[in-house]
């Protein structure tokens, strides 16, 4: 197996290759500290995982890691990071780890037999989306772009109820807090969901969401989540959590508190 490791730190990426050098599936190491110079490396030498810090002044390891896709689609990514705050956007590429520094022998050597059975085993998820921080949609790495704020933040509540069908009425009373539902706002409604529709058929990923007599829902076997990764128990998105979900929106509050009381209990 042939792994490179990129840090702005001379340092830590000597730390690093010396801990991969002990491990007897890692055939060859390569450390680099500038970003630039690992992707030219890649583009004339194949490498099975890469080993990004996020946090470098020349090309971030968020950037660096979506441009490695595009030169070599097959190697694996995984984030070495001191910041646990750079978790839910490092996800926005579908990296196949996330490991807070310093990093035991015994936890890389994990990740990275984990990170390249899966990568062998499984595609890169489709559509990812953000609730962390902001709510955000990715497709294959890109992030979609809505027409309409109002479209956003309904398909952002669907997300928020993970899968349970709500009605025109349930969203409005949400989206649009303290307002009457008269027949001027559910025409209203009716273009700001087929904007939504619209724009999910434009990117490719209309499969997210449904809506079947007058319910609307996604389908979360569709994409993947930060937030229900969370409630799936995954230690990762545990601590990628910074007490904050869905900003600026009101009708969040309730989950994030859940995933607040949750996040503290597990640490």
């Amino acid at each position: 197996m042939k792994v490179i490791c990129v840090d702005d730190e001379p340092l830590a990426v000597e730390y690093t290759v010396n801990q991969c050098v002990q491990l007897p599936q890692i055939d060859e190491v390569k450390g680099f500290t500038s970003a630039g110079e690992a992707l030219a490396y890649l583009r004339g030498h194949p490498a099975d995982i890469a080993l990004l810090d996020i946090n470098m002044p020349e090309i971030d390891g968020i950037t660096l890691a979506s441009q490695i896709k595009q030169v070599r689609p097959k190697t694996v990514i995984l984030f070495l990071t001191a910041y646990k705050e750079y978790a839910f956007d490092a996800y926005a590429v579908h990296p196949s780890g996330y490991l807070l520094k310093p990093v035991s022998l015994e936890k890389l050597a994990a990740e990275i037999t984990y990170a390249h059975r899966g990568e062998a085993s499984s595609p890169p998820p489709h559509i990812y989306i953000k609730t962390f921080g902001y709510f955000d949609v990715y497709a294959d790495g890109r992030p979609i772009a809505f027409n309409l704020a109002k479209s956003k933040e309904i398909l952002a509540f669907l997300v928020d109820k993970q899968g349970s069908g709500v009605s025109r009425a349930e969203v409005f009373a949400a989206v649009w807090e303290g307002q009457l539902y008269d027949r001027g706002m559910q025409k209203q409604m009716d273009v700001y969901i087929r904007s939504l529709r619209d724009t999910l058929r434009a990117y490719g990923v209309s499969e997210i969401m449904e809506i079947e007599k007058g319910i609307l829902r996604v389908k979360p076997d569709a994409f993947i989540c930060d937030a229900y990764l969370f409630f799936s128990g995954d230690s990762n998105m545990i601590n990628a959590y910074r007490g904050e979900y869905m900003n600026p929106y009101s009708w969040a509050s309730l989950t994030e508190g859940i995933l607040t009381w949750s996040a503290s209990k597990a640490k």
